[in-house]
């Protein structure tokens, strides 16, 4: 018989927040696979635990993911754990739990912590519905068709961005899906200096374009507001009418876009077709 592979999430600042079944599980299993052993250890000694660690990061865990597999098969259970939060959400282990489950090990989660969920449901904008985008690409092309992608989409947009890229990601943000959008930057959550900053995107875009930003950040933004996204045919029509005033297309379809609710590179697309005709 397999053993189990338990995902256990861990405190994302605060080390209180951990659970007693995650704890009880940490004490239980044969090994535990960590994203930082060294990271880990600081939780470990503070609840007494000294299990063996094996180490997997996020840029090897194609590689290590193997060894690990064939200690479960072999009937020893392990616990995943990564720096902070819950395993395989923008974090390693996404690799090992597909494998794992293709083998027939059984995956056990152990909830806790995450920071998305602690964000989204203090930041005071709906929780019904939400689309989590994990970490932006850093920039150029990918970036920006996200953004697009994600501009007509109802649901509260969530993910994760780093300190140093916060002031840039605001002003994109305001751009792509218009500055008067509701929006949360939390940072540091759980921890001593914890911190909400509630605004439209450009105002935080303005607070944030010249501020030192220190420590983990979670952006929490409101879906797209206003009327249902438009038809193929409706984009078309508008599209046809703005061609026959020998409007620019490229302008033309990134208006017709923020009416219309696509992604501009889509309206952009359809243009070059009826352009060609």
């Amino acid at each position: 018989m397999p053993g189990t592979l338990f995902l256990v999430a861990t405190p994302i600042g605060n080390l209180q927040d951990i659970t007693a079944r995650a704890v009880d599980t940490l004490r239980s299993v044969s090994f535990i696979v960590c994203e930082d052993t060294r990271h880990s250890r600081v939780l470990f000694e503070h609840l007494g635990i000294s299990a063996e660690t094996v180490s997997l990061p996020a840029f090897a865990e194609g590689q290590r993911a193997g060894r690990i597999l064939e200690r479960l098969v072999a009937g020893e259970s392990c616990a995943l754990v990564t720096d902070a939060g819950s395993p395989a959400i923008s974090d390693p282990g996404e690799t090992l739990v597909a494998e794992a489950v293709a083998r027939g090990v059984p995956v056990v989660p152990v909830p806790g912590p995450a920071a998305l969920v602690a964000a989204l449901s203090a930041s005071g904008l709906p929780t019904g519905r939400f689309h989590f985008l994990g970490f932006l690409p850093r920039g150029g092309p990918e970036r920006r068709a996200m953004l697009e992608e994600v501009a007509p989409l109802s649901a509260t947009l969530v993910f994760y961005e780093s300190p140093r890229r916060l002031a840039d990601t605001l002003s994109e943000l305001a751009q792509v899906l218009g500055g008067q959008r509701r929006a949360a930057v939390a940072r540091e959550l759980t921890k001593r200096y914890e911190e909400f900053v509630r605004d439209t995107l450009v105002g935080l875009a303005t607070r944030y374009a010249n501020a030192e930003v220190l420590g983990e950040v979670v952006v929490v933004v409101e879906g797209r507001r206003g009327e249902a996204r438009w038809t193929e045919g409706e984009v078309r029509s508008a599209l046809e009418a703005g061609l026959a005033r020998g409007e620019r297309l490229k302008l033309l379809s990134n208006e017709v876009a923020r009416a219309a609710g696509w992604p501009s590179a889509e309206v952009y697309k359809l243009g070059v077709q009826l352009k060609g005709r």
